[in-house]
């Protein structure tokens, strides 16, 4: 374990880490860096499809993929599917209901994160979905399991097959600066581990630690939320993120914080062409 520790941290970020710093987070365009990200993977994992990149470490090991599909023959993410769908049809106090603020129907998971001219911030589905119980006058719901996972599952299971397209506005200088501060935040090492999302997620994808196998980057925001064995329940992607930030000791930013929306917005457009197929399971 120490060996291995000690090699993921002693690698350099490769590929756009060049260009990813913060003080030269604007030397290429949102466009060039999809095009860099997504042929680093390819190159890494030749043979494997790019919609496949969205089953995370069981597009690329075969071992692991074998346990996964003998999983989702009886998936766990199924009851919370069924509760979600139960939550979106029950109406508010007053009468309305999610299908008032989402007019178009609970498929909305190509519709975000995306970029608010007028709020001059990224708008995550998450927020949304709270603003939108706020506005008729019931509680938020807390952000990182619970009802509001279950509900993003009904939702993200009626986005099956919707493709990624995040959209980074020409000309809009605060959606490039949400964009620019998502990717710091991909590259920025942290914490007593030095570890960025990219050491593990990016350069050592593939590898072990202890008998997990670090899973690429690529796909990374397609499958939520995630039932996860670790954590016996369901949920969102933020939680995940706090979760990253602890494991290399480092204190993590508060879901749907600033920092956290525009890495969901970065890393997002970095896995655009992707089918969303969540919600899924992981160990």
């Amino acid at each position: 374990m120490k060996k291995t520790v000690v090699a993921i941290a002693t690698l350099c970020v490769v590929g756009l880490s060049s260009t990813v710093a913060a003080k030269n987070a604007a030397d290429t365009t949102p466009a060039q860096d999809l095009e860099t990200y997504r042929s680093y993977f390819t190159k890494k994992f030749p043979g494997v499809p790019l919609q496949e990149f969205s089953n995370g470490v069981y597009a690329i090991d075969q071992i692991s993929r074998d346990s996964w599909e003998a999983i989702e023959e009886f998936p766990p993410y199924e009851p919370f599917i069924e509760e979600g769908e139960e939550l979106w049809n029950t109406p508010f106090a007053n009468g309305k209901g999610y299908s008032d603020c989402f007019k178009d129907g609970p498929a909305q998971r190509k519709n975000y994160p995306h970029w608010n001219a007028e709020r001059k911030m990224v708008i995550t589905l998450p927020l949304t979905i709270n603003e939108c119980r706020e506005a008729n006058g019931e509680k938020p719901l807390k952000w990182k399991k619970g009802k509001l996972a279950s509900l993003l599952a009904y939702m993200g299971y009626e986005s099956r097959g919707q493709k990624t397209n995040v959209v980074i506005p020409e000309g809009d200088a605060g959606a490039l600066t949400a964009y620019n501060e998502g990717k710091s935040q991909y590259f920025s090492r942290r914490g007593q581990l030095n570890f960025a999302c990219a050491s593990c997620h990016m350069q050592s994808s593939g590898m072990h630690v202890r008998t997990d196998i670090l899973s690429p980057g690529l796909g990374h925001t397609t499958g939520w939320p995630v039932y996860r064995s670790k954590w016996g329940n369901l949920g969102t992607l933020h939680r995940r993120f706090g979760g990253c930030n602890q494991q290399v000791r480092a204190k993590p930013f508060k879901a749907q914080s600033k920092e956290y929306r525009n890495l969901e917005y970065f890393l997002t457009h970095m896995s655009n062409g992707i089918e969303f197929n969540g919600p899924s399971a992981r160990k």
